[in-house]
């Protein structure tokens, strides 16, 4: 029994010292760059990032005017940065349709104010983010609550980790031509 674990953890042992030191010889399996193409990498992706915060050009689900055809598709990162209430941090992303009721919303509301302001939602669901399967993480971000409303958008809150009523508004997806069910 002895000599099996002696041999597990030598065996170990080898495999720790392959993946430390192999990187280090040219070529096997990773290669390796010089500082000075590091450096500019780093800089160049810097760069890209400062210009405007964004991704460049437009999603499929973005038109060129910058409204989104599709919520359902919509990503985060597309839209204006704001920070809301109570220093919650979020995301507008789109046009708002024309006497829209989100234009009335913040960042950082909660779920039962939203619902005072612009009525209940046509349709409405509960998803997990990846943050949901950290291991013993439990801070906000892990569940997501989005509420659909038919002509005007989709409306994403924090779940601060339970599918409760104590969600903020994190996202604000304007979009005339939303449909009004999630699919």
């Amino acid at each position: 029994m002895q000599n099996n674990k002696s041999l597990w953890l030598a065996a170990c042992a080898l495999a720790v010292s392959m993946c430390v030191v192999a990187p280090a010889h040219a070529g096997w399996p990773f290669k390796k760059k010089d500082a000075a193409q590091a450096e500019q990498a780093e800089q160049a992706e810097q760069a890209a990032s400062e210009a405007d915060g964004k991704p460049k050009g437009h999603p499929a689900w973005m038109n060129d005017q910058g409204e989104v055809i599709k919520a359902s598709d919509a990503e985060e990162g597309y839209g204006q940065k704001v920070k809301g209430i109570n220093d919650w941090e979020g995301e507008i992303t789109g046009k708002p349709a024309p006497g829209s009721k989100f234009t009335e919303l913040k960042i950082g509301m909660p779920v039962k104010q939203v619902t005072d302001i612009v009525g209940q939602p046509t349709d409405q669901g509960v998803y997990a983010t990846g943050k949901a399967w950290i291991p013993f993480y439990h801070g906000s971000g892990r569940t997501r609550i989005e509420y659909v409303y038919k002509g005007q958008g989709r409306l994403i809150f924090d779940g601060k980790g339970g599918f409760d009523s104590g969600a903020n508004l994190v996202w604000i997806i304007n979009s005339a031509n939303e449909s009004g069910y999630r699919e």
